[in-house]
């Protein structure tokens, strides 16, 4: 029986997030709505280029292909375009095949009230404003950055890497760092509290979602050791020992677990994520997403706790 809306894991995307529009945009910008219209019309037929996320998105449906008619997994795209200019989204969507039958087209309007419609635990964009909208209102939302990967089709492993405060647990420890700006302070207070579990932080809900699918794909390696795997779920965090205890405690007493775990102090987490390749990595501070533009790590930027108040 296929899962129920209310059950699948949900991810919304604007068309932004999922393909390059650089050239609209440009349209848009220098000639107006308008031109912006016939151009999109003119074009309807030419898939648009992959964008950031595309790889992800890819491999996420295909996953739906090990759950014979369930598919657990769903991916809804919601665009500020009409739907007559947005005609050339869902083209593109068509061109690469993408199993992507649900949207809303907004004509301009924020997409952010709909995303508990479609019962998201992620909203993708390009759009930074729109993202802030939706964490401001307490929606999981992300936005991407950096340079598209290129998309092997042969390669089916989804590989996708979180930071840890602020994106899979709440701000609390990170507060206490940023208001004393002591790092023995930090260190301090996570080993006074490395039995108490943190709370959870914006992509929870698509964190344990995850951790659903991994466990199939778990089992399915022990029962055949011809299996392969087809989604490794990371932790690249600036925490260190001792504060690591914490996290791997909090870990713990969800029941979730990770294929990798680097607890790096300091170090970059460019120099791990070139060497993982993920498909995408998600981080609550621009600092540690800076140092990985320009090397082709689709990165997506959760504006989320105090590192992101102005």
């Amino acid at each position: 029986m296929p899962f129920e809306i209310k059950d699948k894991l949900v991810i919304a995307v604007a068309s932004s997030a999922l393909f390059d529009l650089s050239e609209s945009d440009r349209v848009f910008q220098e000639k107006g709505c308008d031109a912006y219209h016939r151009y999109q019309r003119q074009k309807q037929n030419v898939a648009l280029k992959q964008g950031v996320a595309f790889p992800f998105v890819r491999r996420l449906l295909n996953i739906n292909k090990r759950f014979a008619g369930r598919q657990p997994i769903e991916v809804v795209l919601l665009s500020k375009n009409d739907p007559d200019t947005g005609l050339r989204v869902f083209n593109s969507i068509q061109h690469y095949g993408l199993e992507i039958i649900r949207a809303g087209f907004l004509n301009g309007k924020s997409p952010i009230k709909y995303i508990p419609a479609f019962n998201a635990a992620l909203f993708l964009s390009a759009n930074a404003a729109d993202v802030k909208e939706a964490i401001n209102a307490g929606f999981p939302a992300g936005t991407v950055l950096g340079s598209p990967l290129e998309d092997d089709p042969d390669d089916n492993e989804l590989r996708i890497a979180f930071d840890f405060d602020g994106v899979i647990v709440d701000d609390e420890a990170e507060k206490v760092y940023q208001t004393t700006r002591n790092i023995d302070r930090f260190h301090e207070s996570e080993t006074q509290n490395a039995a108490l579990p943190m709370d959870p932080g914006p992509l929870f809900k698509l964190f344990r979602h995850l951790s659903v699918v991994q466990k199939f794909d778990r089992l399915q390696e022990r029962r055949d050791k011809n299996y392969k795997r087809f989604l490794r779920i990371s932790i690249v965090t600036a925490r260190s020992a001792p504060a690591h205890e914490r996290a791997i405690n909090t870990l713990r007493k969800w029941k979730i677990f990770v294929d990798e775990a680097f607890f790096l102090g300091g170090i970059e987490k460019r120099r791990i994520l070139e060497v993982m390749h993920p498909h995408i990595f998600f981080d609550d501070q621009m600092v540690h997403l800076k140092s990985s533009s320009g090397k082709h790590i689709p990165s997506v930027h959760i504006p989320f706790g105090i590192t992101n108040r102005t």
